[in-house]
């Protein structure tokens, strides 16, 4: 993420002694995203990630925190967040809620392949079906109430045809939410967030193995389905036009229902939560990308990205699951 905060060795030195995880090595600020501060933090007892929330508040963080733990201790490869001497996984620095999580092995694969897919979908339906008895509960915090209301913020910087089609989109999926089918789709704690730059592989292209899952930031309880259709809108197209590439998809389709068949009622949302998922970060990237914070190291996403996703789901509503 952005290094909106900056740290230093000393002060990582006193944050250590409030954990059993040895002395300081290094540490060295990640410039990728938006949202939080992270650092590659090494110490004589191993490689860790430590992040400072810059959004997400105290009392909302227990849902992440606890949900990696869980997911870990159930052997789903995540990041597990570091137990401090006082038994808590929460912490202060520079007066804000911070977290040291293990560093998994492994690399993002920037042009995934089948089979890359199919793991990633493999490892997604597990991590839901291990997330069944969470016992904390977070709704998705930029689900549907986020995009009614910072839709208005970003139509001054659209034209008439985006705002059509973003308004148009959102008016949609507000009614959508309120029939039966959407009320019946599988419900829990999802990553939300599951591009390919949050997946690590170990292995080769031809033989990739999961490495894990990070950045669970973004996660909260919401349909199965919609954490299916934000995957597959990133692993599955084709980087230039959003459409979607038939082997990879079907790969990582096929892969996610040996673990978790789809519902019937899944089949016929189908073609909504596509549309849903790339609704969300279209809105998402307008907004950091015209109403941004300030940060020291900040790469903001086009959003034409996924405003040409959307009006491709748009056009293919006979998209089917397996």
């Amino acid at each position: 993420m952005a290094v909106f905060t900056p740290v230093s060795d000393t002060e990582v030195r006193e944050l250590l002694t409030r954990y059993t995880l040895g002395e300081l090595v290094s540490l060295r600020g990640i410039t990728a995203g938006i949202e939080n501060t992270n650092y590659f933090l090494t110490t004589t007892q191993g490689e860790y990630v430590l992040t400072l929330f810059e959004v997400l508040t105290f009392d909302q963080l227990p849902f992440y925190i606890e949900l990696m733990h869980h997911l870990a201790e159930r052997h789903i490869p995540v990041p597990q967040p570091q137990t401090l001497r006082d038994g808590t996984r929460l912490t202060l620095l520079h007066d804000k809620p911070c977290a040291i999580v293990t560093r998994l092995s492994g690399g993002y694969e920037p042009a995934p392949s089948a089979a890359h897919c199919a793991l990633a979908g493999e490892t997604l339906a597990r991590a839901h079906l291990a997330a069944q008895d969470f016992d904390i509960r977070q709704p998705n915090l930029r689900g549907l109430p986020w995009w009614q209301e910072t839709i208005p913020k970003v139509l001054p910087f659209l034209s008439r045809e985006q705002a059509a089609l973003i308004q148009g989109t959102v008016d949609e999926q507000t009614e959508f939410a309120d029939t039966a089918t959407y009320r019946s789709l599988p419900f829990g704690p999802a990553h939300c967030d599951l591009f390919r730059d949050n997946v690590l592989f170990d292995g080769t292209f031809d033989m990739p193995r999961m490495g894990g899952f990070i950045d669970f930031y973004f996660a909260g309880c919401d349909t199965w389905l919609f954490d299916v259709a934000v995957s597959v809108n990133d692993w599955c197209i084709e980087r230039n036009t959003g459409v979607f590439e038939d082997d990879k998809l079907q790969s990582w389709l096929a892969a996610y229902a040996s673990v978790r068949p789809f519902t019937a009622d899944e089949k016929r949302a189908w073609p909504m939560l596509l549309q849903a998922a790339a609704l969300r970060f279209w809105v998402s990237r307008l907004y950091d990308f015209y109403l941004p914070r300030p940060a020291q190291t900040l790469k903001p996403h086009d959003p034409r990205h996924f405003e040409r996703i959307l009006q491709s789901r748009r056009q293919a509503l006979t998209l089917a699951l397996p």
